[in-house]
């Protein structure tokens, strides 16, 4: 079982949700923090499902729990929670930078 595939499948599917309620459901600054979260959690689903197919499962465990914590802490924020959890966010991008790392790493090193 591939573990990694399957969580950044559901994180995909999370993100065209959030998405969806950012552009029917939502209002004001909910509307923005739904859209950001949508878009950097679906690409780095998409990121982590390349990763896990080149064998970068570290790369892609970073994208999908900075993903996670990224776009959580803001979709947290737009159904209504403390805005304190923006402090959050900021987490989860420096996991998303070291999944690029990471995989830069692993491309560059890896014999062709």
């Amino acid at each position: 079982m591939n573990w990694l595939m399957g969580i950044a499948a559901l994180s995909g599917a999370v993100a065209v949700g959030a998405g969806a309620f950012g552009a029917h459901g939502a209002s004001g600054a909910a509307v923005d923090w739904l859209k950001t979260g949508a878009h950097y959690q679906l690409v780095h689903a998409l990121a982590a499902l390349i990763a896990s197919q080149i064998g970068a499962r570290g790369a892609g465990w970073l994208f999908v729990s900075g993903g996670a914590i990224f776009a959580g802490s803001l979709y947290l924020m737009a159904i209504g929670l403390p805005r304190w959890l923006g402090a959050i966010t900021p987490i989860g991008g420096a996991l998303l930078i070291a999944g690029w790392l990471w995989l830069a790493w692993i491309v560059l090193h890896t014999p062709r």
